[in-house]
């Protein structure tokens, strides 16, 4: 039965370990000081007597963190107040309804947001429908879902104990909640905010529809704007070598970042599983 285990283990692990190692090395031959200060290149083939360019991905790198940061800013704070209402004040079928659609929305496509967005960008705002702030706005759209039911559950882990000693001592029940009870969760609501954040940053199809790219750097909201998931979808098809190389190296430093994110979550729950051990 342990081997059985094991060879299964293994299997399970050879496609992981396959993928990891050709992004490592196919990525790791283009990351140099102008991957990460130069915008993309003119594309370009090599062929006998001409030298293409690699050129750098600065203006996706700028607007990944950019989509990030904004749609965090956006679906965080939202996310965190539904989760809130979930764990303390909702009652009846209402937090039934809540919950039921939290659900739904978590398990629906990423593309569907993106088309929710990009329908509601070309009816509302016209002008912006190809812009930064409707990626954000994509992206903040799962986020909201996913970091309300993280939230919910860590302040459910919350002892009632500790919520019946404030309110004995005559503390009002909001600030309860926002010292008492957020303070003993927060670090597993930070723990669903990274992993929200590490969901989003490869999120590709929903920037197609609203960030849609652009060629060079951009922090206007109103404009298009580049992302790695962008850059990987948009050179990795292309026929153009240069283009292709850059698509290997934007993947590896996107599963950097993003197992960076996972890692940080990872060791957060790890210390508050290890507080409440000693608590206990």
């Amino acid at each position: 039965m342990v081997v059985l285990a094991l060879v299964c283990v293994a299997l399970a692990l050879i496609p992981l370990g396959s993928i990891l190692f050709t992004v490592i090395v196919r990525g790791s031959s283009v990351i140099n000081v102008d991957f990460f200060t130069q915008i993309q290149p003119t594309p370009c083939s090599p062929t006998p007597g001409v030298v293409c360019p690699q050129g750098g991905i600065a203006n996706a790198i700028i607007g990944t963190f950019l989509l990030l940061g904004l749609s965090s800013a956006i679906g965080i704070p939202l996310g965190l107040l539904a989760g809130i209402y979930l764990a303390e004040y909702g009652r009846g079928p209402l937090v039934f309804a809540v919950r039921f659609f939290a659900d739904v929305m978590t398990g629906l496509p990423s593309i569907v947001m993106g088309l929710f967005i990009f329908a509601a960008f070309q009816l509302l705002f016209p002008g912006f429908v190809f812009s930064a702030i409707a990626g954000s706005l994509a992206l903040a759209v799962i986020v909201v879902p996913f970091v309300a039911r993280t939230s919910e559950e860590s302040l459910r882990l919350v002892p009632g104990s500790i919520r019946e000693a404030a309110l004995a001592l005559g503390v009002p029940k909001y600030r309860v909640t926002l010292r008492v009870v957020l303070s003993s969760a927060r670090e597993g609501i930070v723990t669903g905010a990274l992993l929200a954040m590490a969901r989003i940053g490869g999120e590709t199809a929903p920037l197609i529809m609203t960030a849609l790219g652009n060629s060079f750097v951009s922090t206007r909201l109103d404009q298009p704007i580049q992302a790695m998931p962008l850059v990987i979808f948009n050179f990795a098809t292309s026929p153009y070598a240069n283009w292709n190389a850059l698509a290997w190296g934007t993947a590896l430093l996107l599963v950097l970042i993003m197992l960076g994110l996972s890692i940080a979550a990872r060791l957060l729950l790890r210390r508050r599983f290890r507080e409440r051990r000693i608590g206990a």
